[in-house]
């Protein structure tokens, strides 16, 4: 599998490329606004098993895009790569949640799912996934929980289900349809909530399922 992480020198980014590496994946192109950036981090990462590339060219020839940049530029970035992009899937891992001091993580007031309005604008099949696996527990071992993804395009979320069995220890589970990305993306302000309560990187396990 050919994978493009655009926002690939973000924290999220970088761990998500670190963990596919060390998963086996040895296609790898790190995205960038900052085409010398992305080109300096792909070096530091990967060296010949990734190259760097501004967003627009890293989407071209994959399997999988993975929209990894912050919520706030997320849409932009969309409208910017949607074109060069095409017809290939698209896995958002962005939720648009706000923290508000003394009250903490609160989700996105928005009725749609930020998924859901990138699928909106672009023509490729969007999935949603990874919003409770934590920036903090990418990187060479696998982090130790589940992950979730949804979508509407069957193949698209074979790809991104595929991915997601990847970066954690525990299982990559569907949950069901892309209109399933508004709860998922709570998740995120979820899993900030318990981060800063108890200074701890949790993610989440399921039971129940074989």
């Amino acid at each position: 599998m050919k994978v493009a992480v655009l926002g690939g020198t973000g924290s999220f980014g970088r761990g998500l490329v670190a963990r596919l590496l060390a998963a086996g994946v040895d296609d790898v192109v790190v995205g960038s606004r900052d085409e010398g950036r992305a080109r300096d981090v792909a070096a530091e990462l990967g060296g010949g098993r990734v190259t760097g590339a501004a967003n627009r060219d890293a989407v071209r020839d994959v399997d999988l895009a993975v929209l990894a940049v912050k919520a706030d530029g997320a849409l932009d970035t969309v409208r910017e790569i949607a074109d060069a992009l095409g017809e290939t899937p698209l896995l958002s891992v962005a939720s648009a949640i706000e923290v508000r001091k003394g009250v903490g993580a609160v989700p996105d007031p928005e009725a749609q799912s930020l998924a859901e309005r990138i699928q909106e604008i672009v023509r490729a099949p969007v999935a949603a996934g990874l919003h409770s696996v934590a920036a903090s527990n990418l990187g060479e071992e696998p982090a130790d929980e589940d992950a979730f993804v949804c979508g509407d395009d069957p193949g698209a979320k074979t790809l991104a289900l595929e991915l997601a069995g990847r970066v954690v220890g525990g299982r990559a589970l569907d949950a069901g349809p892309l209109a399933s990305a508004r709860a998922l993306e709570g998740l995120t302000a979820v899993i900030v909530n318990l981060n800063r309560r108890y200074k701890a990187h949790a993610g989440i396990s399921v039971t129940g399922i074989l």
